[in-house]
């Protein structure tokens, strides 16, 4: 599934920069998604993987302290850049003669710019708080990466509950800002939509944002699953498995999602790399 997750977020990168008709808003966002994911899951799965295969499943305080921060940074940045992308369909379908002034060159880069910086700003602000707590007694993480609730575990003192709660609502703010965003981007979206005399018209319309409506609520239904569930649901082993669904399952079916469900680029794909390989196929 790994493996998967990466080649199909490569060969996404690889067909927008290679095919100059996916030169556009969509797929620059598209493309900066598919590099969040591709480093999200690199911060995770790998290290994971040799814990399993391996006898000596130590991590050291540094290598600890670094797998939270660029695990967080990209994660973060990729929700930042799906509510990038449903402003982008709003702009698209909502006001379709601004949509060029609206969305130049200039201002895309911007939006990715400052989706990383979030990002960055999060991931940095987080580790920062959890890592200058002292750890006391065992030093055993009860999870496959260094997470926010298994180091408030081990974490002593009287600033352990204040910086519990902290970090609680800057993650929550963080996803439900970028997710209410997002339904308030659909809600204009859907009312368009619905004012559009052919059926054949609404249908084009709405086929624009199939594939990314999909992936967010792949994305925030795991995510709701491990950040907003009541405390004391699940046990240490079941919190573990649910975290694999969203650290996992997410990055493998977005690439699914996205190719199959896009027209556009699944012809992209067929034409850049397909037609080099099977040529009398396509």
């Amino acid at each position: 599934m790994y493996l998967f997750a990466l080649l199909g977020n490569l060969l996404i990168m690889a067909t927008v920069w290679s095919e100059r008709s996916l030169h556009t808003p969509m797929y620059l966002f598209l493309c900066a998604l598919s590099i969040s994911e591709v480093l999200y899951t690199f911060a995770i799965i790998p290290r994971m993987l040799a814990d399993l295969l391996s006898t000596d499943r130590s991590i050291s305080f540094t290598a600890c302290a670094s797998q939270m921060f660029f695990s967080f940074t990209p994660g973060f940045t990729h929700s930042f850049l799906l509510t990038v992308m449903g402003y982008d369909r709003y702009v698209a379908i909502c006001h379709p003669l601004r949509y060029n002034l609206l969305m130049s060159p200039r201002g895309c880069a911007c939006l990715v710019a400052w989706s990383w910086v979030g990002g960055l700003f999060i991931g940095l602000l987080v580790t920062s708080a959890i890592f200058h707590l002292p750890f006391c007694g065992l030093s055993e993480v009860h999870h496959f990466l260094c997470h926010v609730p298994p180091l408030l575990k081990l974490a002593c003192g009287n600033n352990v509950p204040g910086v519990a709660l902290g970090v609680g609502v800057v993650c929550i703010t963080a996803l439900l800002g970028c997710f209410l965003l997002i339904l308030l981007s659909y809600a204009f979206i859907v009312s368009t939509i619905l004012r559009i005399p052919s059926t054949e018209g609404r249908h084009k319309a709405f086929s624009t944002c199939a594939s990314h409506l999909t992936v967010v609520v792949v994305h925030y239904s795991f995510a709701s699953v491990i950040y907003l569930k009541p405390k004391g649901l699940y046990s240490e082993e079941g919190n573990t498995l649910m975290a694999i669904t969203y650290t996992v399952l997410t990055p493998f079916l977005s690439p699914i999602i996205f190719s199959l469900r896009n027209k556009e680029l699944k012809i992209a794909i067929k034409k850049t790399f397909l037609s080099k390989l099977y040529p009398s196929s396509i």
